[in-house]
């Protein structure tokens, strides 16, 4: 084997490891965005609680009791608050609202009932958790008391009322007329056992 090939066969080598180097350091930085992407992901869910029960965004209404004071009604407004109920899959309970919808004015203090009936042999607890929507009217629907602050715990084939006594805060946007409150009910029952 002459010079020129021997240089050649180095030349070559060294390509080869200069790729794998390259190669091997474009790995690491994919691996690296990677493994960031999911942290970023984890650590996005506490921060949209966070930000969410600090600006009432994304319909999550707060679950602490509001207080009321009725100076000011606005009668020359009504605001129509809609009632929806779902249960989440496997919780055997029947839970609808007593009324599908009623109109308020702002600063009115309301009071309306929903039915939960468990429709199963064995005793359970659900909870229920709301969303309003437009989101953005989360922060202005306050409830003064409402079944879904506490678990709600039914025997078997039992029965039951539950109140939700709100009103709708005077600061509600101009362009808001229809408020969608929704529950969805949980089985907790697992969780309270334990």
């Amino acid at each position: 084997m002459n010079n020129g090939e021997s240089q050649d066969k180095v030349s070559k080598q060294a390509q080869v490891n200069a790729k794998d180097v390259s190669v091997k350091k474009t790995v690491k930085k994919l691996m690296l965005i990677v493994f960031g992407m999911f942290g970023f992901g984890f650590a996005m869910v506490p921060l949209y609680d966070v930000f969410c029960d600090i600006t009432g965004l994304n319909g999550k209404p707060s679950n602490v009791a509001a207080t009321y004071n009725a100076a000011t009604i606005d009668t020359e407004r009504t605001i129509t608050v809609q009632f929806l109920t779902r249960t989440a899959k496997g919780i055997p309970w029947k839970f609808e609202p007593m009324m599908n919808e009623i109109k308020v004015h702002p600063g009115e203090r309301k009071t309306v009932k929903f039915y939960a009936k468990n429709e199963s042999v064995n005793d359970i607890v659900g909870q229920a958790v709301p969303s309003v929507s437009p989101g953005r009217a989360a922060v202005y629907f306050q409830k003064i008391e409402c079944f879904c602050f506490n678990s709600q715990p039914l025997k078997a084939t039992e029965d039951v009322e539950m109140g939700l006594q709100f009103y709708v805060d005077l600061d509600l946007p101009d362009d808001v007329s229809t408020i969608t409150l929704s529950y969805t009910l949980y089985d907790i029952t697992s969780s309270v056992d334990s």
